[in-house]
């Protein structure tokens, strides 16, 4: 600390405080200091030392055992430190110390037999720490001790009877230990004690009957989580300084007195988890005595015996309530009407009885709840839209009841909520959007097992922090929306039994830390994605009675035969051999492959004349080529692989204008690198609000995908969904043109300069604008199967007599002016003063036929 230096006397340090008449150090009062390091052994030279206070630092080591040279030290406190090691036995030497304080440390080892030696000693607190072994009888010894408590240690054994004789004791606390056996009715007999928690041991017993009178002044009396038995003493109505009695998680009987109702300081009575009532009428009689007790702010009685109708008395207990649970008992009856009366409610649980009858709107204004269990009754009609109004509200469970109607879409206000669960009901209607988008839901929502209709709305993908949707056993129809691929935090899925139809989303790829999915008994079609497989937490997976087809992945999950079913698709094959699925045929293991027709070369050709030159280029070839032949299956082989909208997305730094390569009226075109092979591609994104785009985008992709041409670029892949905005998305994925854009080439920065120079160039001079060389030279890029055909025309081209060369020269050179006159026409600036696409096609298959004659 920056005033402990000798430019100050020590006295006049901070939290040093001297004798003034001989200068020497009284008190070291150092809390909260952020203090480091340990406890030097010097500290035995302050003999004058009465109070050392350390609290609330971050010392560490051991006590030393020099503090027991501080024979005048009264008090001691070294709270919310680390400190290590036993509590040092030297301290009996410090004869006149009275407090001890050593809470919240990670002290070891047993309490000092030695420690019973110190006379003076009143409070001893070393709660939370690692103390083991039993309780000293020898503590009976320490006379002046008022506050005894250890509690979070470890300690075991029985609690010693020699307790009883402490006649001062006041405060007694040994929750959270390991104590076993009874305990000692002597301690019951301690008529100072006010303070009384034994709870969460392994003490057995009955309550003695006249506790109420040997304790007159106990204020606390809690002994919850133990096995204690017998019924709840009468006498403790005796003690009129009572404010809390917990003994909730024992098997007490009985009932709770009526005369716990003149207790009027009473804040708290818990109960849960006993064998409290007979199951019959009259069991909650007690509850209309309680509403004396003005003060009251909980009162927990589940999971018990209670019998008998919910009380209407229950409106009238303390506005202070903030706690009420009656949870599975054997209540029947309604809820009152005047039950909105208690408006300081956070948490109302009435789950697992026998109640009925429609839910009071009254619910809807306990504005303070957060948690409402009303699950597993029997309450009927609809969901009150009230219910909206909880904003403060975080688990909300109604399932296994009888409600109706439609789930409110109300409910989307309470955007608190972690969970939801309606499941179990007969609710009808749509999911409303408002609450399938409820972004706060991180836990569970649970809509399984009604009658829900229509789709899965596409706002789901706003449940990103959702661990678990349950929306199996409706009648949800239309495809699973590919936007559930937001849901990162998706731990389990499951929308079996619905009506549900189309393929799995390839999409769902990025949802990486599912461990459940439940697909089963809807209508899916198509193939097993082989993503399901690389879902390295999935570990189970439920496909059954679908119409999935195809070959049955053997990756992850897959391998494991017991964690996987798909039963009823009567068309899947392969897979491990424990499946027992018959084995795939070629067909079934291979995509199937598509061959198009010499008709798809003039719509390939009409696309490629909106770009001047590969019209030039390109059109020759396809009409050089023009004899019926079929194509090779390897040309599809390379974009059989869709990608994702994610995949794109992300290879283009999310369609950035720094990756933009250039624009037309269907569409952009962008430079991308993929992330799984590092390929630099050309992804051309298609404008589906453009009418005609989703046509000319098929047009491309069969053209594409069938013709290879050393002047057309290949098509690698398609990419098709949804994208951030929940539009449609339709992409080509090509081989990138490292040395750039056609227009780069011939005119750089203007690209309808080209159409300019072609028209220039029109027509006597056009052929100094194409490359001669190709106008005659053999195409090998088309793929063929008939190569004795092309022998014969390369013969005819290149060997015939200098006549019919220079003629079919002349005629190339004639059919070149007529396809660079189609596609000037085709790229005039004016849209009104282009040529129609029907009188292209026709020119074009007037030009081929006048070319083969």
């Amino acid at each position: 600390m920056s005033s402990w230096n000798d430019s100050f006397h020590f006295c006049n340090w901070v939290g040093v405080i001297c004798d003034p008449s001989n200068r020497r150090i009284k008190i070291l009062d150092l809390g909260s200091q952020k203090l480091v390091g340990s406890i030097p052994p010097s500290i035995g030279n302050l003999t004058f030392l009465i109070g050392l206070n350390l609290k609330n630092n971050f010392f560490q080591g051991i006590i030393p055992q020099e503090i027991g040279r501080l024979t005048r030290l009264q008090h001691l406190n070294l709270s919310y430190n680390s400190f290590g090691g036993q509590i040092p036995t030297n301290l009996t030497h410090c004869t006149n110390l009275s407090i001890f304080h050593a809470i919240q440390n990670e002290l070891v080892g047993q309490i000092p037999e030695q420690l019973t030696t110190l006379s003076k000693l009143a409070v001893l607190a070393v709660d939370i720490n690692h103390i083991s072994g039993t309780i000293p009888s020898s503590i009976g010894n320490l006379s002046s001790l008022s506050l005894f408590s250890f509690m979070q240690n470890r300690l075991q054994g029985s609690i010693p009877p020699e307790i009883g004789l402490i006649s001062g004791l006041g405060f007694f606390q040994l929750y959270a230990n390991e104590l076993s056996g009874t305990v000692p009715s002597s301690i019951y007999n301690i008529s100072s004690l006010y303070y009384f928690t034994v709870v969460q041991n392994k003490l057995h017993g009955q309550l003695p009957p006249d506790v109420g009178l040997t304790l007159p002044n106990i204020e606390t009396f809690a002994g919850g989580l133990n096995n204690f038995t017998g019924p709840i003493p009468v006498s403790l109505s005796n003690a009129s300084q009572l404010r809390l009695i917990d003994f909730a998680e024992n098997s007490l009987t009985g009932t709770v007195p009526k005369n716990f109702g003149i207790l009027q300081g009473l804040n708290r009575i818990n109960f849960d988890d006993n064998k409290l009532g007979s199951g019959q009428m009259g069991d909650l009689d007690f509850i209309t005595y309680l509403s004396n007790c003005t003060s009251l702010e909980v009162l927990g009685l589940s999971r018990n015996m209670f019998g008998g109708k919910f009380p209407n008395s229950i409106a009238n207990l303390s506005t202070n309530l903030q706690i009420l649970t009656l949870g599975s008992n054997r209540i029947y009856g309604s809820v009152p009407n005047g039950i909105e009366k208690l408006v300081n409610l956070t948490l109302l649980g009435l789950e697992g009885n026998y109640l009925n009858g429609s839910l009071p709107d009254g619910v809807g204004k306990l504005q303070q709840l957060n948690g409402l269990y009303l699950n597993v009754n029997g309450f009927s009609g609809s969901i009150p839209t009230s219910f909206g109004n909880l904003s403060l509200l975080t688990k909300l469970f109604m399932e296994e009841n009888r409600l109706e109607g439609s789930i409110p879409p109300s409910l989307g206000n309470c955007n608190r909520l972690l969970v939801l669960n309606l499941s179990s009901n007969n609710l009808s209607g749509t999911a409303p959007k408002e609450v399938m988008s409820l972004s706060s839901l991180s836990i569970s929502l649970a809509l399984a097992g009604n009658s829900l209709t229509g789709s899965l709305p596409f706002e789901v993908g706003k449940l990103v922090n959702l661990k678990e949707l349950d929306v199996s056993g409706n009648k949800l129809s239309g495809e699973i929306p590919s936007s559930l691929s937001s849901c990162l935090s998706l731990e389990r899925l499951v929308l079996k039994s619905n009506f549900l139809q189309g393929k799995i989303p390839e999409s769902l790829r990025d949802l990486r830390g599912l461990e459940e999915i439940d697909f089963s008994r809807n209508n899916l079609s198509g193939r097993i994605p082989e993503f399901l497989g690389k879902l390295l937490l999935l570990k189970k997976l439920n496909l059954s009675f679908n119409n999935l087809e195809g070959l049955v992945p053997s990756e992850g999950v897959f391998r494991n035969a017991s964690a996987i079913s798909l039963l009823g698709n009567n068309k899947l094959c392969g897979g491990v051999s424990d499946l027992n699925l018959p084995k795939c045929s070629q067909d079934d293991s291979h995509s199937s492959r598509n061959f198009l027709s010499l008709k798809v070369v003039i719509p390939l050709t009409i696309g490629i004349v909106l770009s001047i030159l590969l019209c030039s280029l390109a059109a020759f070839y396809v009409m050089k080529k023009s004899t019926k032949r079929p194509l090779t299956r390897s040309a599809t082989e390379d974009w059989q692989r869709g990608m994702s909208y994610a995949e794109l997305f992300n290879s283009t730094n999310g369609f950035s204008k720094d990756n933009l390569i250039g624009s037309g009226s269907f569409g952009s075109v962008y430079k991308g690198v993929l992330n799984s092979t590092g390929e630099t591609v050309a992804v051309k994104v298609l404008n589906l609000q453009r009418q005609g785009a989703s046509k000319s985008f098929m047009d491309e992709y069969k053209a594409l995908t069938t013709i290879r041409h050393r002047n057309l670029l290949k098509i690698i892949s398609t990419g098709s969904g949804v994208d951030l905005q929940g539009h449609g998305f339709k992409a080509l994925v090509f081989k990138f043109m490292s040395n750039g854009s056609l227009d780069q080439w011939l005119h750089p920065g203007d690209a309808k300069a080209f159409a300019v120079f072609v028209e220039m160039a029109f027509p006597e001079r056009v052929m100094d604008i194409v490359d001669r060389s190709l106008v005659f030279e053999e195409e090998e890029d088309i793929v063929v199967d008939n190569k004795n055909e092309e022998a014969k025309i390369e013969e005819i081209t290149m060997i015939g007599n200098e006549k019919p060369q220079t003629d079919a020269r002349s005629g190339m050179e004639d059919c070149m002016v007529s396809v660079l006159r189609v596609g000037l026409s085709c790229s005039n600036a004016m849209p009104r003063e282009r040529m129609l696409i029907k009188v292209v096609v026709n020119k074009m298959h007037a030009i081929r036929d006048s070319l083969l004659s």
